[in-house]
């Protein structure tokens, strides 16, 4: 619309004719919206609020005596609020460029003047407290003109070729060498360290690994030893088996075989033995009676014919116990014992015969008994009873 001005967001629209502004100021402020303006009869300027900033580089005498360049770098603006519009729309709006030219030489002067009043060191190591101080000490100033400071910030300080700077900070650079030296010691200990610990550790799983290794390779020779053992060790105890069956086999006929040699020739000799052994002993027996007779002087024909028959008697028994297949079950002494008896019954019949011839029967059948025989004379067996 013809006549209607808007200004932009960073601006402040200055509307000059007509009334006053604030405070008798010769023009009026709008901001954030817009005016209509009469033409011809009003006049519209625009005055920026954008942010500026100024470059300060100025040599300053510190409290010591030393000279530093300093450069600094300030961030400022016009207010917003209307007065500070006005301030800065009657000194910039003609010439708006020079808000930054002055504000440097404002702070020029605030800067040398603080830097005056300290030292290098502090200069060098309280530089946001430098900043503060020359904030505070040209904000009246500042705003007298409209203009607020954001920010402050040093850039740089350098003290020539005096190495005041540099001096300073040797026994700084040195102590910080050292523990960089430190530094890369413990580091270069640390990685040594790190390294010898990886070759441990590398040597133990190889160590590991062919303790593993071996135990696989044992087992797998220890399975295929029992393996490739299997057959011959079960063939070893077949033959084992046939030779203890065979052994046992062996055994069995040598038993038997000394049994049949038992009965066969032992037996057939203790019999004969004991046939002459009793034989032996008829014949002991018939020299004692025949000494008893010749004693006597009594019956002499008598005993002498009973002592002729008592040997053919027990040799008669004897003849036949040999021939007889008579088993006895506790060898030589059970044949001891069958001879024994028959001696003792062949006695007790001489004793039986003994008492009879006493009586006159008996005399008579013993006078009428037939005449002793001659050595050699074989009559045939003689009865028993």
């Amino acid at each position: 619309m013809f006549g209607y001005r808007v200004p932009a967001p960073d601006e402040a629209m200055l509307i000059s004719g007509g009334r006053r502004g604030l405070k008798g100021a010769p023009f009026r402020v709008v901001t954030g919206h817009g005016k209509f303006v009469l033409p011809v009869f009003r006049k519209v300027r625009f005055l920026t609020l954008a942010m500026r900033e100024a470059e300060v580089v100025e040599k300053c005498v510190t409290r010591q005596g030393i000279v530093l360049t300093v450069r600094a770098v300030i961030a400022f603006k016009v207010g917003n609020d209307d007065e500070s519009i006005v301030n800065a729309g009657q000194r910039f709006l003609s010439e708006q460029e020079q808000m930054s030219v002055l504000t440097g030489r404002i702070f020029s002067g605030h800067l040398r003047a603080i830097i005056g009043s300290m030292t290098v060191e502090e200069i060098v190591t309280e530089r946001q407290k430098l900043a503060t101080e020359v904030l505070e000490t040209s904000k009246t100033e500042m705003g007298k003109i409209g203009l607020i400071v954001d920010s402050l910030q040093i850039q740089s300080i350098d003290d020539g070729d005096t190495g005041y700077i540099e001096a300073m900070s040797a026994p700084h650079k040195a102590a910080i060498q050292r523990q960089a030296k430190i530094a890369e010691a413990q580091a270069t200990q640390a990685s040594v360290e790190a390294q010898q610990e990886a070759a441990r550790n590398q040597a133990e799983f190889e160590r590991q690994t062919a303790i593993v290794q071996a135990e696989y390779k044992a087992e797998v020779d220890r399975a295929q030893a029992k393996s490739a053992q299997a057959g011959p060790l079960a063939q070893a105890h077949a033959q084992r088996e046939v030779l203890a069956a065979q052994t046992e086999l062996a055994e069995r006929a040598a038993e038997l075989r000394q049994q049949e040699l038992v009965a066969e020739v032992v037996k057939p000799a203790e019999a004969e033995a004991e046939r002459i052994k009793l034989v032996a002993l008829a014949e002991a027996e018939r020299m004692k009676i025949q000494a008893e007779a010749a004693a006597s002087h009594g019956r002499v024909a008598l005993d002498q014919l009973l002592i002729d028959q008592l040997p053919q008697i027990v040799k008669e028994a004897a003849a036949g116990l040999s021939r007889a297949n008579v088993n006895v079950l506790n060898g030589a002494d059970g044949l001891g014992e069958v001879a024994a008896g028959l001696v003792s019954q062949g006695l007790t019949i001489l004793d039986t015969v003994k008492q009879n011839l006493g009586k006159p029967d008996a005399a008579g059948d013993a006078m009428s008994a037939p005449a002793p025989r001659r050595a050699g004379q074989d009559d045939g067996p003689v009865p028993l009873s």
